[in-house]
């Protein structure tokens, strides 16, 4: 199999892709989810995405065969509620992932009942429209902790050398009240800037950094609650070269980013 790299993408707003968008606020974001697949060496085996949305005490991985949609955001049109995604399961992949984990000496569970989350399936939906690529979610921990998220990604490495894609799908600044405020610009891009100089350093520093992401330059500003941002903890530790940034854009008067790790 041809390795496959690691992102850490931006998921929008809710269903925000399959909605009337007049001013174009996702027209950019969409496009570089469209373009996704053209950044792969080949078509993916399976994708195994961590979602921003879903947080256990240890690690789970969904491991249906027929995964089905949760529709985990509130107060959106009605069709946004009737939304398919109909990928495959990988119920193999889930438990290659677990055992991975478990024997890095991580608590790793598998959950044959949970559906793919908004931070799964809408990106999949605008980057992978066929679903024809089985997709597995996994949770966070929830602690939150970046070192062990890190070290988490650092055991998941060897699915992308078996063809696996890895996403961790979140967004590089998520406080709800800032989102549109042009008083929040300044900040939001400071701690954009130093998120990119973090994520694009060779392995050891870049390890060191997102470590202390909370002391950053508007860390906590920009995360007042991390979920959003710990899933690029895993996507970067399963790489051992310094990452690339690849999206960088101002979402609703905010800096937005995502990262490739190969």
């Amino acid at each position: 199999m041809t390795t496959q790299p690691a992102f850490y993408i931006p998921h929008g707003g809710g269903p925000c892709f399959f909605m009337d968008d007049p001013h174009g606020t996702w027209t950019g974001m969409e496009r570089f989810l469209h373009e996704l697949p053209g950044m792969l060496p080949e078509t993916p085996k399976a994708i195994l995405v961590v979602s921003a949305h879903w947080e256990t005490q240890g690690f789970a991985f969904t491991s249906t065969e027929t995964p089905s949609l949760l529709f985990d955001y509130y107060g959106f049109p009605e069709h946004t509620y009737q939304l398919r995604y109909d990928a495959p399961g990988a119920p193999d992949l889930a438990e290659r992932a677990a055992s991975l984990l478990a024997g890095a000496g991580f608590a790793a569970s598998l959950d044959n009942q949970r559906g793919l989350d908004h931070g799964v399936f809408v990106p999949l939906k605008v980057a992978f429209p066929v679903a024809d690529i089985p997709v597995v979610e996994m949770s966070l921990d929830a602690s939150l902790d970046p070192a062990l998220h890190v070290a988490a990604g650092k055991a998941l490495a060897p699915l992308r050398d078996e063809g696996v894609l890895v996403i961790g799908s979140g967004m590089s600044f998520h406080n709800m009240r800032a989102y549109g405020n042009p008083a929040a610009m300044a900040a939001s891009q400071d701690f954009d800037r130093w998120l990119a100089a973090a994520a694009t350093s060779e392995p050891e520093e870049r390890e060191r950094l997102l470590a202390e992401w909370a002391h950053a330059p508007a860390g906590r500003f920009s995360h007042p609650r991390e979920e959003h941002l710990i899933p690029l903890m895993v996507a970067a530790g399963t790489s051992t070269q310094a990452g690339k940034a690849i999206y960088s854009e101002l979402v609703l008067q905010t800096a937005i980013s995502g990262f490739r790790f190969d």
